[in-house]
Parts: structure tokens; C-alpha cells; sequence
């Protein structure tokens, strides 16, 4: 006869029938009949049952339930062979039966299943079922989630042995949580997409044409033909020598024509060239986006238990079996069972587009799937799926998601890669994640363009179209040129040589239409933002957007959670109010001693239990070292009240585990409240249950009927002495920045067990109470303590806020927090300072003053507020989304709001969205809100704003620079080839010049321009418009004024280089004449003027000290010097291949003087007024001060003249 008197509650199913054990005395026949009849799961859920006195232990050796897979292995077959074989043997007990049959499953499984009590497929069939079948379904065929965690080897309360071979083995059977990769383009594929590029295209057939003619051998006559064409034309034109020079005789010319194959090789070779670092440039930053989103993937963290203590892991460490921890806002990363649950509600739209939050409990619908978002409550659940095996996964493969993320990657440009994503596209390996479940929102993403691309495609555009005019009429010029010489006065016939001269003239015009095009600016950008966004790491700043990076330089308004953000999140009671006494001050706080015992106790029980479990204190290692706060850090400061009053929340919590709490409503911000409902026991017997209650304390006060007084006893609390304690005491410590939080109780008594007392209330039976009412169970409560919790101003916050300032940004706080509290920090964070007119509203208030009588938003009433706002406080996560959307909607000003926000709870989610740019809280923010957010800060700090806003600015500043560069160089180069060739049907910058110098300009100039590091300059700044253009009137008179001073230049050298000199000219030289050091000395003057404009290019504010900074950019020295050796050897020992000639050393130091001399112009720009080059942007300025007569404000800004407002801020004053 066996005794288990704690099988009471357990199920055993059957084929045909359930059972449940409800005697305390079984028989071995009863046993017997079990035995035969219970499937295999229930047969190994009933074996580790069997024991006297205990629930999880077996039978007969007394094994622990959730030892290790050997352990139990033995075990069973100690049982088995202790007087049983097989499963057919008739003898032995039925204990040793049951342990035969389990033995026998293991045996025929073991090699196939890896020793595991159910299969991968039988665990994929399970998570098919949803709500009540799902229940049904786990408790017939794997006797409910216990019965599966023993078939998975795994102990609900430990989780699973922390043993790199057992979670080896369950990845090997049930596979890793995470999906393939999708193929990233090959090196290949980039050079192939490199070289669809119209314009090299045209080239390479450019440069085989000539390549092909080159092999053709005119005849004698036809030499002398031309060199008397040569000749009579040089006569006409120059009037300076009446005979050929000696370069141009016609044996020359011959020699001269047995190397005409160089220029078209190298102009193949050229292109080639630009192919490959095009395709290397691309594949490295594809690589630098990959390790970007890999460190977003690796960074999400998942609790789980292991080894009996709950840890954080990467979800891709996830294993079936794993006991995980699930809270609020909560991204579940695999497929599991409830285990246990407090209010826990989920959102599954992502699986079946249904927006309202389904309930989830152990007893109604306890599955829970990928992809799917915990939107309320907390538990523990039983990973049962991973990977492609679980329900997103399986989703993912049926619907090719492979194929399906290569063809959004493969129809996006590389710049759309760069600057626009999301976690899901292009990270090394993929987690399941709600991105997977937004296709249609990623691809409308990547399609997408940001302010400064629409920008930058705008601009490109124009300078393409001014590109091919000009390249055009310089092909028409020169062959209307041409044929009317050739043909009409010289009366020459058509021959193949006539054929090469087309082609030169195409090859000329084809590179003007070359450095034109500015290849550069997809570079620049997908360069400068990437680059910042590597960088932005170390400064706590985890981007997610590309695109964010750049539209935080346009930012003009913040709008800032206070936790954590601009308080430093660790929190500590400083005031509190007990048994009628108050303790204002941290170092008077009472003792254990001091208070009346029953209190004492009630509150340490009540803060204790009513504190999420995984929240806790961990004492310093160190000894210098501060303690560790885990979990929410409010209830870590009533915890560490706890220990100042001399109580132990961990004995607690071991007299009422987590697992008897009767019922939990957690904390959400609708509630600002939390509620745990534990089972009352007075001398052992239950007599009912305790309701125990905390939140903010206006809202829990208003609950109270009873307070407990100096004597320890609760005392009626009506209106009058509500009033006198809020005044007094709640008041006071809002004031003072604390956080109010208010402590109290509710008792429901059986009135079978005892008479209720007046404070309790009585119920007959447990289904009298109405649970899911809360507004009932919440009220009529007795008050046990009020407690100010102290979260000091970050240190650093009050300077941020005023850089903020400076740099024309509104910073607004938004926070939970009553009026009083938020008031106090926001004036120690300086967002309201003395003698300012702005003002603080609860949330209430503002719901109030911007909605009519119907209740909707009503944005002239919205504009009337927002402007003077600078606290809003009890919002509600629905208010800091009205705010955003009003204050981007507004119209009170010419250029729009750009507005970001901070957030770190699930229901903030939407304004995170909303926002301009969304920062999520890397530390204390949910899954949720990161999903939803633009950029992570990982230290949840205020000041990395500030940061993000100077690497915003940056970008900016870096495509400035890089256009102020590209287009100084476009318009010399274009113009200088399109004159000479209108002049001497020739360009002294030949096709491998302009190559060479195209790829200084595009990829090494980005390069080199793109990774300048932001200073606080940058703050003193007004944010860039969204309107505003690209060129700003100091570029344009940059560009105007060394455009000019180049073409001065670079024309007289090439009309008088040869005299200045004394060297060959090479205006009128034969078709395969070799280069010439006239023409090389033009196009390394034009190098070297580059180069070091090149550095002038490094300001584009109209700085003097164009230095500043210069030596610390190693990139940028790296790259000028690189370019600036390369250029020597090209001249000196490229030769026919680069279309160059030998310099002597006279004629390097004039060209090195020549760019050099640059230098100078740029300091001698510096005082030409920007007026005299732009009127244009003269008006832009006035766009700073403008009116809105219809609400009777004006907004002045910064900078404005005519404004008197020195302090840096926005003044509103009424229109005259």
C-alpha cells in the first residue's frame, strides 16, 4: 500500500477517461490498473510522483524530479530490473511495472529522440493548438506542463542544469533559435552591380572602339595629309612658329601610333580600377552595416532560470526546456507553455492581425508564441519550440522569407541598405522578430528615402542634367567643328581616321559627363553614417535607423521621460510617514524598534510580497562598491526600506512563494498601481485572503477608508484628514523631487472561519468575490505607510539641458510623477529656470485645455499650449503621444517641429513611433518600446542625446564638406575640359585623368571627409531646417570663389603653360602624339589645387583655422597623404599609361606652389561678405523671424536681429 497524500491535484489521463487521485490510501491494484492503461507521458509524469510525503520525488529510490538525464536513466532501470525485464513480464509490482514500461520508452527512443520523453515533431503538433484545446490537448497526452517538463528533462522551479553539453545536446535534437541567414551579395555580385553604371558602361565601349582603331595603320599619304592639316591649323590658330615642331613630324607620329593601344587599355584598366573600389567600398560597408544590426540582435536578452537562479542570455541561447521569466513588455523569442502567470496579456496581431490583448493563464490559453509581445502581467514559461521550429518560424519558411528579404535587398540601392533598416535586414544570423512579421513596413522603409537623401537626389539630379548639357554641346562643338574644317574647307573625304577623331571627341565628352556625375554623394552619405553610427556606440547612442542619425542634427524639440533619463534610476525612501509620525529626513528614518510591532510587520510582509519577485537587493562584492539594485528600481527602494526597518524581504518571500500568490494585478501606468492577493492563514488555518496594495499616493489615498495610527490600529480616514495628509506630508515630499508612493491592505474574511472585523470583509464562498473587478477589490483599503523615494538629478543633466538650449532645441519633460515632484526636477534639471514664462500641467489638465466637448484633440487649442509647455506630469502613455503628434502637426511655424522622444515602457511604444526619432531605454526599456525606437541609449542617460545630436549634426556637416569639395572640383573640371575643347578641340585632362580624378573626389574624398569626429562647436548652432538647402550661401561663395581662382589658373597654363616653361606645347597634337609635359603640368597643378582644397573643404562655416583639428583625423591624413604620393608616382612614372609626362623638379615645386597658394585663397575668401553671392540666402534668414496672425504669437529664433532675447531661447510675444 502506498500513501501519497499529495496527489490530490494530479491529473493522470488515459486513453478513455481522466482520473484523479483524491485518496490519500491507494492500492496496489488500483495502481496495477494504472499502470496498464496510462499512456507513456502520463506513465513518467505518475513515476516521479510515487512517493510517501512527497510531490516530486520517485517511489522507490527516493530520486529527485529534474536530476540529470544519467541519474534518472539509472534510476529507472534500478527499478525496472528490481523484479521486472520487459514490458510483457508478468511479475513484479506495479511500481516496477510502471518503471518497466518508462524504461522501456527510453530504451526505444534513446537513440533517436537523444533520451528526450517526446519528440520534435509531437512538440511542433502541440503548439498548433490554441486556448482550451491547447489545455485539453496537454493534459490528455503529456499530463499538463508538469508532465512536460519531466518528458523535457527539466525542473519548472531550477530550470535547467547551467551544463554546455546538455544545451548542446537540445540545440543538436530541437535545434537553435534562430533562422538562416539570408545570403548577402558576393564580392562578385557587387562588382557586376558596380558595373551597371551607365556612364562606365559608355566608357568601356568607348575604350574598346578606341582600343580597336588604334590597331589601324593609316597610309603614308594620309599622314602627310594630316600633318599638312596639323600644320596650316597650327599656323592659323597660334601665329607662332611657321614650321611643325619636331614632336610632330611625321616618322614621330608613326612611332607615336605603335603605342595608341595604351589609351584605350588604360582607359579599360581606369575603369576597372573605379569597379573594384566601387565593389570594395560597397562590400565594406555592407560589412559595417551586418556588425551594427548583429550587436543590436546580440543585445536582446532574454531571463531565464538556470541551475535555480534566473539569469539574462541572448535569445539565439534559447533551448527547448529552458525555463524563461517573462514581464511586461516582453518580446517572447520562442514558442513555450504558461507555467505560472500574473495578469499576463499578450499581443498576437503580428500572428492573427487581432488588436486586442488576449489573457493568458495556465487554465484558459497557456501558449505563447514567437514574435508575440507581453503586454501586461508576468510569469514563467516552459520553452517548448525554437527557431524555425517554432510558429513564426514555420510562418517564416512557408512563406520563403529567405528569398523574400534577398529580393527587398536586391531591389533597394546600396544606399537604401545603409541608411534605412531595421533589426531583421541583413543581421548575420536572425532571431525570430516582430521586424520578420513587417515586411511590408521594412520594404516600404528601405524604399524610402530620408530628409537629407531626398535632399542629396534633388541635387544630384541638377548636377547631372548641368553635366550632360555640357557634355553635349562639347561633342556637337567639336564634331560641327570638325567636319566643317575637315569636310567643307578642306574638302576631305570620309576615312577611318575620320573615325578615331569621333571617337576621341565621344571619349571627351563622355568625361566630362564622368566627373560631372557625383557618383560620391550615396557614397558620402552610406560613409559618413555609418561611420558616426560605429562611433555613436561608444558615446551609448545603439542605432537601429541609419536614417535616425542624420534627422537628430534637425532636431528641435526633445521630449524626455525623467526616470532614469534625467535622474540617475537609483532610488532610495529618504521620507516616510508611519503610525501617525513623520520621518522627513534620510538619516532620521525609523528602526524596527520604533514602530509598533504590528505595523512593522504588515508593511515589511506588505512590500515583500507586493514587489515583483525578480526585483531584489544584491549586496556589493567589494567592499567600496554600492549595492545592486535588480528589477524595477522603485520597489528596490521600498525593499531597501525594508532592511532600515530591520526586516529580511528574501524571509518573506520564502514563507510565501511566488507560486502561492492567490492573484497579482501588476503595475502598469493606466493602474499606477499594483495589487497581490495572498491566501490569509491565522494559526495555520485559512481563514480568507489579504488584498496588499501600493502605488502613487494621491491614487491609493483616495482608495483608503482606514489608516493606521500611533497606536498600530486603523482609524476611519474621511475627506478632512485626507486633505490634512496630502497637505502636509505628501505635499511636502513632492517638493522636496520625491516619488510618493502610499502602503496599504484589504482583508476578505470566510465567515465560516471567523467574524470579520470593521475594517475587513466578509464573503461566504470564494466565488463572492469578485476578482476581476478591480475597482471594488482596490477600494476600501486600510493605509499602512506613505514613503518618499528619493532619484537624484544626474549630475551632468543640468549642463546637457543647457547645451540644448543653446543649440536652439526645446527640451520638455514628461513623467508619471504628480505636479509637485515633476516641477522640482524639472527646475534642478534647469528645464524651468525663475522668471521664465513657461509652465507645467498634470495630464488631466491638458487632456482638458486641448480637446472640445466631444473629447477630440483640437489643434488650434494644441498650439495654443505646446509652445509654453515644459512639464507635463501624471501623463499617461497616451498624452506623450498626442504631444508629439501635436507638436509635428503644428503649423505655428514656417518649418516644422522635429521632434524626438524618449521612452522606455510597452505602452510608450506609439509615441516612439510617432516621433521623429525614437530613443528607447537600453537598461530599464522593454522589448517593446526598443522594437518601436529609432535608437537604443544603453546607458539610459540624458547626455547621450546630446551626443546624438552632435553626430547628427556632424553628418551634416560632413556632406557639406564633401559637396563643397566635389562640386568646386566638378566645376573646374568640367568647365576647364568643356573650353579647351571648344578652344583647341582638345582637353588636357584626358579620360584616365578624369578617372583618377573622379576617384579622388568620389571615394577617397568621402572617405576622408566623412569621418571628421563632432565637437561643441556644433551645439552653438542652430538645428539644420528640414527646408533649408544643402548648399548654404557660405559654400556658395567657397565654391564660386575657388572655382574662379582654379580656372584662372589652370586657363593660363594652358594657353601660356608652354611659354612659362619653355616647353612643347601640346595644343594641336597628332591623334596618337605622347603626352606632353604641358598638358601634364595642367592636370598636376589641378591635382595639387585639389588636394588642398581639400583641406580648405574641412570648414564650411567660414572658419579661419582651417587646422583646427586636422592632426587628430588620422583618416583624413592617411588618405591626403596616400593621394598626394600616388599622384607623384603618376606623373613621374605613369608615362603613356596615365597619359603623363616626366616633371622636372622646377616644374614641381611651381605646381606644388600653384596648390599650395590655394591655402592662401581660401584665407582671402574669408573676407569676402556671403551677401555679394547669394541674395537668396539673405531671405532664407528672414524665414528665422516669422508671424502667425492667426494665433497672435511670433516665433523669434536665434540669430534673429531683430531679436532681444540673449538667453537662447524661444520667445512668444504678442504681434503688434
Amino acid at each position: 500500500m502506498f500513501e501519497y497524500s499529495h496527489l490530490t491535484s494530479l491529473e493522470v489521463s488515459t486513453g478513455l477517461h481522466r482520473n484523479r487521485l483524491s485518496a490519500t490510501n491507494v492500492d496496489d491494484e488500483f495502481l496495477g490498473e494504472l499502470a496498464e492503461s496510462l499512456s507513456p507521458q502520463a506513465e513518467v509524469q505518475l513515476l516521479f510522483k510515487l512517493r510517501p510525503g512527497s510531490f516530486e520525488t520517485c517511489g522507490l529510490c527516493g530520486m529527485q524530479n529534474g536530476s540529470n538525464v544519467d541519474e534518472k536513466t539509472k534510476h529507472t532501470e534500478r527499478i525496472a530490473i528490481d523484479g521486472y525485464a520487459a514490458p510483457d513480464t508478468k511479475g513484479g509490482s506495479p511500481i516496477n511495472k510502471l518503471a518497466g514500461n518508462v524504461l522501456h520508452r527510453m530504451s526505444e527512443n534513446s537513440l533517436e529522440e537523444g533520451d528526450y520523453g517526446c519528440t520534435l515533431e509531437e512538440l511542433r503538433t502541440l503548439m498548433e493548438a490554441r486556448g482550451a484545446e491547447a489545455v485539453t490537448k496537454l493534459e490528455n497526452e503529456y499530463g499538463g506542463a508538469e508532465g512536460l517538463c519531466s518528458l523535457l528533462k527539466v525542473d519548472p522551479l531550477k530550470g535547467l542544469p547551467n551544463n554546455p553539453q546538455e544545451l548542446a545536446r537540445r540545440r543538436a535534437k530541437f535545434g537553435i533559435n534562430a533562422l538562416p541567414s539570408p545570403q548577402s551579395k558576393s564580392f562578385i555580385r557587387l562588382v557586376y552591380d558596380a558595373c551597371k553604371d551607365p556612364t562606365l558602361i559608355i566608357l568601356v565601349v568607348a575604350g574598346f572602339i578606341s582600343l580597336g582603331l588604334s590597331f589601324y595603320e593609316p597610309g603614308q599619304d594620309d599622314n602627310e595629309q594630316e600633318n599638312a592639316s596639323l600644320s596650316s591649323s597650327i599656323a592659323d590658330l597660334t601665329r607662332e612658329s611657321d614650321s611643325l615642331p619636331p614632336l610632330y613630324a611625321a616618322p614621330r607620329a608613326e612611332k607615336a601610333h605603335g603605342s595608341a593601344w595604351i589609351e584605350g587599355v588604360a582607359i579599360l584598366i581606369c575603369v576597372a580600377v573605379v569597379v573594384l573600389v566601387t565593389a570594395v567600398n560597397d562590400y565594406s560597408k555592407e560589412r559595417q552595416f551586418r556588425g551594427l544590426q548583429a550587436k543590436i540582435e546580440t543585445g536582446h536578452k532574454f531571463s531565464v532560470i538556470r541551475d535555480g537562479e534566473a539569469v539574462d542570455i541572448s535569445v539565439t541561447d534559447l533551448v527547448v526546456g529552458d525555463i524563461a521569466r517573462v514581464k511586461y513588455g516582453d518580446l517572447f523569442p520562442a514558442d513555450g507553455f504558461l507555467l505560472q502567470g500574473n495578469d499576463l496579456k499578450v499581443d498576437e496581431s503580428s500572428l492573427t492581425g487581432e488588436s486586442d490583448l488576449i489573457s493568458k493563464s495556465t487554465q484558459c490559453d497557456p501558449v505563447l508564441l514567437s514574435g508575440t509581445y507581453a503586454m501586461e502581467g508576468n510569469g514563467k514559461m516552459l520553452i517548448t519550440a525554437v527557431g524555425i521550429n517554432s510558429q513564426m518560424g514555420i510562418i517564416m519558411t512557408l512563406l520563403g522569407a529567405s528569398k523574400a528579404i534577398d529580393s527587398i535587398s536586391n531591389s533597394s540601392p546600396p544606399i537604401s541598405i545603409s541608411s534605412s533598416s531595421s533589426s531583421f535586414n541583413s543581421s548575420p544570423s536572425h532571431r525570430i522578430s516582430p521586424s520578420r512579421r513587417r515586411a511590408s513596413e521594412n520594404d516600404d522603409r528601405l524604399s524610402s528615402k530620408s530628409i537629407l537623401q531626398t535632399k542629396l537626389s534633388k541635387l544630384a539630379l541638377q548636377i547631372i542634367y548641368c553635366g550632360t548639357t555640357v557634355a553635349t554641346v562639347a561633342l556637337i562643338v567639336l564634331i560641327t567643328r570638325f567636319c566643317i574644317e575637315h569636310y567643307a574647307i578642306e574638302c576631305n573625304s570620309f576615312s577611318i581616321k575620320d573615325v578615331q577623331q569621333f571617337v576621341k571627341f565621344f571619349i571627351i565628352a563622355v568625361t566630362i559627363l564622368v566627373i560631372s556625375i557625383p557618383e560620391g554623394l550615396p557614397l558620402a552619405i552610406a560613409l559618413a553614417l555609418t561611420y558616426s553610427t560605429r562611433k555613436m556606440m561608444s558615446d551609448n547612442n545603439l542605432v537601429r535607423h541609419l536614417d535616425a542619425c542624420e534627422t537628430m542634427g534637425n532636431a528641435t524639440s526633445i521630449c524626455s521621460d525623467k526616470t532614469g533619463t534625467l535622474t540617475t534610476n537609483r532610488m532610495t525612501v529618504v521620507h516616510s510617514y508611519i503610525n501617525g509620525k513623520y520621518y522627513a529626513s534620510q538619516d532620521t528614518q525609523p528602526t524596527r524598534k520604533q514602530l509598533h510591532e504590528g505595523t512593522a510587520g504588515l508593511l515589511i510582509e506588505a512590500i515583500s510580497v507586493n514587489c515583483a519577485y525578480n526585483t531584489m537587493i544584491v549586496e556589493p562584492k567589494k567592499p567600496n562598491e554600492q549595492i545592486y539594485q535588480i528589477g524595477n528600481k522603485t520597489e528596490c527602494a521600498l525593499l531597501g526600506f525594508v532592511q532600515t526597518i530591520d526586516g529580511s524581504y528574501a524571509e518573506i518571500r520564502r514563507k510565501y512563494p511566488e507560486e502561492s500568490l492567490f492573484k497579482v494585478y501588476t503595475f502598469n501606468s493606466s493602474r499606477k498601481s499594483m495589487m497581490t492577493v495572498i491566501r490569509l492563514l491565522e494559526n495555520g488555518i485559512d481563514v480568507g485572503f489579504r488584498v496588499y496594495q501600493k502605488g502613487a499616493a494621491e491614487i491609493v489615498l483616495a482608495r483608503c477608508k482606514y489608516f493606521i495610527g500611533s497606536d498600530g490600529q486603523a482609524h476611519p480616514f474621511n475627506e478632512q484628514t485626507r486633505a490634512e495628509l496630502i497637505a502636509t506630508v505628501v505635499t511636502n515630499m513632492a517638493e522636496n523631487g520625491l516619488r510618493t508612493i502610499c502602503i496599504g491592505y484589504k482583508d476578505y474574511i470566510r465567515t465560516s472561519a471567523r467574524e470579520a472585523k470593521f475594517t475587513e470583509i466578509p464573503f461566504d464562498n470564494e466565488s463572492d468575490v469578485e476578482w476581476d473587478n478591480e475597482s471594488e477589490i482596490s477600494n476600501d483599503i486600510v493605509g499602512i505607510a506613505l514613503c518618499g523615494i528619493q532619484d537624484p538629478v544626474r549630475p551632468e543633466v543640468p549642463a546637457a539641458i543647457e547645451k540644448c538650449k543653446r543649440a536652439g532645441i526645446t527640451v520638455r519633460m514628461v513623467t508619471g510623477d504628480n505636479i509637485n515632484t515633476a516641477r522640482a526636477i524639472a527646475t534642478a534639471c534647469r528645464i524651468l529656470e525663475p522668471g521664465e514664462d513657461f509652465i507645467a500641467l498634470e495630464g488631466k489638465e491638458f487632456n482638458k485645455r486641448i480637446r472640445d466637448k466631444d473629447g477630440k484633440v483640437v489643434q488650434d487649442k494644441f498650439d495654443q499650449i505646446w509652445p509654453r509647455l515644459r512639464v507635463l506630469a501624471r501623463a499617461q502613455p497616451a498624452d506623450k503621444y498626442i504631444l508629439v503628434k501635436g507638436i509635428i502637426n503644428s503649423k505655428i511655424t514656417s518649418v516644422r517641429e522635429v521632434v524626438a522622444v524618449t521612452g522606455d515602457g510597452t505602452n510608450d511604444a506609439p509615441a516612439l513611433k510617432k516621433a521623429d526619432v525614437g530613443f528607447a531605454m537600453g537598461i530599464t526599456g522593454t522589448d517593446v518600446a526598443k522594437e518601436a525606437s529609432d535608437i537604443i541609449l544603453t546607458d539610459d542617460n540624458f547626455t547621450s542625446i546630446v551626443k546624438a545630436i552632435m553626430w547628427g549634426r556632424n553628418v551634416y556637416d560632413s556632406i557639406s564638406k564633401f559637396l563643397q569639395f566635389q562640386l568646386t572640383v566638378n566645376v573646374v573640371a568640367v568647365l576647364t575640359a568643356f573650353v579647351s575643347a571648344c578652344t583647341i578641340a582638345d582637353s588636357p585632362l584626358k579620360a584616365v585623368h578624369m578617372l583618377w580624378i573622379n576617384l579622388i573626389m568620389d571615394t577617397l574624398a568621402s572617405l576622408a571627409l566623412a569621418t571628421e569626429m563632432p565637437t561643441e562647436e556644433l551645439l552653438r548652432r542652430k538645428p539644420y531646417g528640414r527646408k533649408k538647402s544643402l548648399i548654404s550661401r557660405t559654400m556658395v561663395k567657397n565654391i564660386v570663389c575657388h572655382a574662379i581662382y582654379q580656372m584662372a589658373i589652370l586657363f593660363a597654363l594652358l594657353f601660356y603653360g608652354h611659354k612659362i616653361f619653355d616647353i612643347v606645347s601640346g595644343i594641336y597634337a597628332p591623334l596618337f602624339a605622347p603626352p606632353t609635359q604641358h598638358f601634364t603640368i595642367v592636370f598636376n597643378t589641378f591635382v595639387l589645387m585639389t588636394l588642398f582644397n581639400e583641406i580648405n573643404s574641412r570648414n564650411v562655416h567660414n572658419e579661419r583655422n582651417i587646422f583646427k583639428g586636422l592632426i587628430s583625423n588620422k583618416i583624413f591624413c592617411i588618405i591626403w597623404s596616400s593621394t598626394f604620393l600616388a599622384q607623384v608616382l603618376i606623373v613621374q612614372f605613369g608615362g603613356a599609361w596615365f597619359s603623363t609626362a616626366e616633371l622636372t623638379v622646377k616644374q614641381w615645386i611651381v605646381c606644388l606652389l600653384l596648390g599650395i597658394s590655394t591655402l592662401l585663397w581660401g584665407q582671402v575668401n574669408c573676407f569676402v561678405p556671403g551677401g555679394y553671392i547669394s541674395v537668396y540666402y539673405q531671405m532664407q534668414l528672414l524665414l528665422y523671424a516669422t508671424y502667425d496672425t492667426s494665433n497672435h504669437h511670433s516665433r523669434r529664433h536665434i540669430g534673429c536681429k531683430n531679436c532681444t532675447n540673449s538667453s537662447n531661447k524661444l520667445v512668444y510675444e504678442p504681434v503688434k
